[in-house]
């Protein structure tokens, strides 16, 4: 039984055997070597937890002398460290023998893979590709079986400012849960404010670039972002820091919702850094 549960893996492997089979089951991964007497103790209270778990997790041995390539690749400088992945990343950690009740609530809190693994790819493929009704409907059912997901919360949030949708993107902005993705939803969060004040036409009108920057708020609104973005950068070689940086935070969000995978981000990061520094 424990064969199925409990295995050893090297760096020719270690993609399949932990990243890939994480997307299913969460897998504890240990760092060890045959001369580690703290491994002795802790080991077979691991091999124990796993056995209980009945599959809930899978126990992965990596033994550093003979795969260094895997223990500098994950920073492994003492031993036994080790590592809790789950979705194909690491989500929890610790370096040096632990008693047996630390290792069950260790154990305990790993999160397993979701269920909507699959359908949050699909959707994050969709906005990728810029297919913004798609993809909304698919992040809207995605967050009908899970509230609160933050990848779906996020991701939601960036279809809808692609269609100009501010006032419900803001309001999940705003009221984003704590976790990996908040800081991702703070990046978002200029442009959803200003999109809303567009609407609701309460931008400021006092100068030449105010008109200039509504004009380029109201072609994000339309989606036209590549234009959008030449009038921001416009704005900016006048003035660096219009309205506190307004121009230079919305200019940063849309390159988000565009994408890395967009043909022409990089050029804009580059003309945008040329312009600043």
């Amino acid at each position: 039984m424990s064969s199925d549960f409990i295995i050893d893996v090297n760096d020719a492997d270690f993609e399949y055997e932990v990243v890939a089979y994480s997307q299913n089951v969460p897998v504890v991964v240990d760092f060890w070597a045959t001369w580690c007497k703290p491994c002795k103790v802790m080991d077979p209270i691991l091999e124990r937890l796993v056995i209980e778990g009945q599959g809930a997790f899978r126990l992965a041995r990596v033994d550093v002398d003979q795969n260094p390539n895997l223990a500098m690749r994950f920073s492994v400088r003492n031993i036994p460290t080790v590592k809790a992945f789950s979705s194909g990343v690491v989500v929890g950690e610790f370096v040096g023998s632990q008693p047996e009740a630390r290792l069950r609530e260790f154990v305990g809190k790993i999160t397993p893979p979701s269920p909507l693994s699959l359908a949050l790819e699909k959707a994050e493929s969709l906005l990728r590709e810029h297919q913004w009704s798609e993809g909304e409907k698919t992040f809207r059912s995605i967050l009908e079986q899970e509230p609160g997901n933050p990848v779906g919360l996020l991701g939601l949030s960036k279809i809808l400012l692609g269609q100009g949708k501010a006032s419900e993107a803001a309001q999940i902005l705003h009221n984003f849960p704590a976790s990996r993705q908040y800081n991702d939803a703070e990046v978002l969060m200029p442009l959803a404010d200003t999109l809303l004040a567009y609407q609701n036409n309460k931008l400021d009108d006092e100068t030449d670039l105010d008109a200039a920057f509504r004009n380029s708020i109201q072609l994000a609104n339309r989606g036209n972002f590549p234009a959008a973005l030449d009038g921001l950068f416009d704005i900016l070689r006048s003035n660096k820091k219009f309205r506190n940086g307004k121009a230079r935070l919305v200019a940063l969000a849309l390159f988000d919702i565009m994408g890395e995978d967009d043909r022409d981000i990089r050029q804009y990061r580059s003309e945008l850094a040329s312009i600043l520094f």
